[in-house]
């Protein structure tokens, strides 16, 4: 799948998407995955409560499950204005 990373997710991660293969159900265990890879990624998902996350273009939480998922989304809260 498609993981694509937006504002200062994509700045401490150090790029803008990648194409992943993982085992995870859920978007919880996709970053898992992603936390355990390297240090930048253990720093960028290190406090879930600032971050949101769209599957397929939809906002969803993190317990969704990626079962047919095709494109993931991390990004900062939006904040109106």
């Amino acid at each position: 799948m498609d993981v694509l990373y937006f504002a200062w997710v994509r700045e401490r991660i150090g790029v803008p998407r990648e194409s992943v293969e993982t085992q995870a159900d859920t978007v919880a265990g996709l970053v898992e995955e992603l936390r355990g890879r390297e240090e930048r990624y253990a720093v960028a998902f290190s406090d879930l409560s600032a971050l949101r996350v769209a599957l397929d273009q939809e906002l969803a939480e993190f317990d969704a499950p990626l079962d047919g998922v095709r494109e993931v989304a991390f990004f900062p809260p939006m904040t109106g204005g």
